[in-house]
Order: structure tokens, then C-alpha cells, then sequence
């Protein structure tokens, strides 16, 4: 049986560039921190926030709850728009605590689709980081959508231009087998495919490892 071309691209990224081991992270609350503060930043921007949080003995649920905003937006500072993502990390901390007890084991038992409305409920998590979350910190089997993918797929033919995020992600989700494990190298693959082949502006489609992909 013939494979889907989404699975060619995943082996054919796999090949070249290798397992990436994404996303990087200490515990699972590590990754929720860097999931709501690498929005409109750089990841570099992200890390330096966390080592601040590490080194103020702040990243856990509790402590960061506590602590008051103008605190947390001095530790998360590097990460750009801090007043803003101490807002944001502040309204996951309230849902966190008042549905969860403060539990990210409880949270993670929650049935994925309820917990990604109650994620996406919260003011200031929209789709990506709702299933950055899902995916990274909790291993729930959702494909994260970024413009990466959607620059790279319509490039390809894959999906249309303007395809919507939850079109672009049901069409993953239903032509790639392998659930969380396969979601998460691929859509890690495809950032790095975006970063260095598939630019916004002077794409290197004569190196790209899928030019000649069809």
C-alpha cells in the first residue's frame, strides 16, 4: 500500500535532519512556562526567562501563583511583552488551581478534548499553545499548527493558502499514523525545515531535502 505523501515528508525530514528531541524542558510545567512566553518571541528570548525563573527558585505552580505580577514580569522580562505573558501565565495558574487543585497530573488525566476547550478558554492561549501544551508537556496525541506549517504545506500543494488552522490540523491528524510520538518529531522537523530551507522571503528551494518530493 502506497504511503501518504505526508508520511514521505515525514521520512524524507526525518532522514535528513534527525530526531530533535523537541521540546526541551526539565518537567512538564517547564513546558507550559515556555509554551505561553514564546509567543512573538525567539526561542533564545524564552530560555533566558526560564534560567531566570530556575535561578529565583520560581518555576512550580505554586510559587509562581504567589508571587506577585510586577515579580514575575522581572524574571520573565527577556522574553518581550512580559507584563502581558505574567497575565497570561497568572490566568493558566488560576485555572490550574481552581479546577485541578493545583495538579498538573490531574490535569493531565482530563479527556483531551475537554481539556483543550478549557485550555483555549483561557484569556490569552489561543490554538498553538493550547496544543503545544497538549502535546509537549502532556503527550496528548494533537498536531501543533504554526505558520512554518502553513508556509511549508501550501508551498508543497499539501493543503491551501488559506487553509484554516483546524483544517490544516485534521488533515495531519487523519493521514499520519504513529499519535503523539510521530506529531511531535514532525511538527519539530518542520520548524527546522522552516528556519532553514523554507524562508519567508528567499526560500533555498534548490538545497530543500524536499525538492524533489512530489
Amino acid at each position: 500500500m502506497k504511503r501518504h505523501r505526508l508520511q514521505r515528508v515525514y521520512g524524507i525530514l526525518l532522514e535528513h535532519f534527525g530526531p530533535q528531541h523537541w521540546w526541551p524542558g526539565d518537567s512538564a510545567f517547564e513546558i507550559i512556562v515556555g509554551a505561553i512566553l514564546t509567543q512573538n518571541t525567539n526561542w533564545q528570548n524564552v530560555a533566558r526567562a526560564v534560567e531566570n525563573l530556575k535561578r529565583a527558585s520560581a518555576l512550580s505552580a505554586g510559587k509562581l501563583r504567589r508571587m506577585n505580577n510586577s515579580a514575575v514580569a522581572r524574571l520573565i522580562r527577556p522574553s518581550g511583552y512580559y507584563r502581558l505573558k505574567t497575565k497570561r501565565l497568572k490566568n493558566f495558574l488560576d485555572v490550574l488551581h481552581s479546577s485541578y487543585g493545583g495538579s498538573l497530573a490531574r490535569m493531565r488525566r482530563a479527556p483531551l478534548a475537554a481539556l483543550r476547550q478549557q485550555l483555549l478558554s483561557v484569556n490569552g492561549i489561543g490554538p498553538e499553545t493550547a496544543d503545544s501544551i497538549l502535546l509537549y508537556a502532556f503527550n496528548k496525541p494533537v498536531f501543533v499548527v504554526d505558520a512554518y506549517t502553513r508556509r511549508i504545506f501550501s508551498r508543497h500543494g499539501l493543503v491551501p493558502a488559506d487553509a484554516s488552522y483546524g483544517d490544516i490540523q485534521a488533515y495531519c491528524m487523519r493521514n499520519l499514523a504513529g499519535g503523539s510520538g510521530v506529531f511531535n518529531e514532525f511538527h519539530a522537523l518542520i520548524v527546522r525545515l522552516g528556519k532553514e530551507y523554507c524562508l519567508k522571503t528567499k526560500p533555498r528551494c534548490g538545497s530543500c531535502p524536499l525538492k524533489y518530493e512530489k
